[in-house]
């Protein structure tokens, strides 16, 4: 018998998410590994070349990883809940942008 989502919504899950990455070069690094993420989906788009999206998805979670790994030491919620981390990763990159979260 599968385990029972801990979260249910979103709104559960944030504050976990943000517990779980406490540590600022984690921040950073999930920020950067966003932004060239969100211009290689631009570019994939604009281009049409399909393979940047790939990339785009590759080398954001390896920023994000490095972070979790080198900085946060624990395992990425992605691993457990995909949506609602993925969710979060933008959610994070927006309030870092707007300055809600320290950079």
């Amino acid at each position: 018998m599968s385990q029972p989502e801990r979260f249910k919504t979103f709104a559960e899950f944030y504050p976990f998410y943000l517990e779980e990455h406490a540590n600022r070069t984690s921040r950073r690094l999930h920020f950067i590994g966003t932004s060239i993420a969100l211009a290689l989906l631009i570019s994939a788009l604009v281009l049409q070349i399909g393979w940047l999206v790939a990339l785009a998805i590759l080398q954001g979670y390896a920023f994000a990883w490095v972070g979790h790994f080198f900085f946060e030491h624990n395992k990425p919620a992605t691993f457990k809940y995909p949506r609602f981390s993925f969710i979060g990763d933008w959610r994070l990159w927006w309030e870092i942008l707007s300055r809600k979260i320290p950079f």
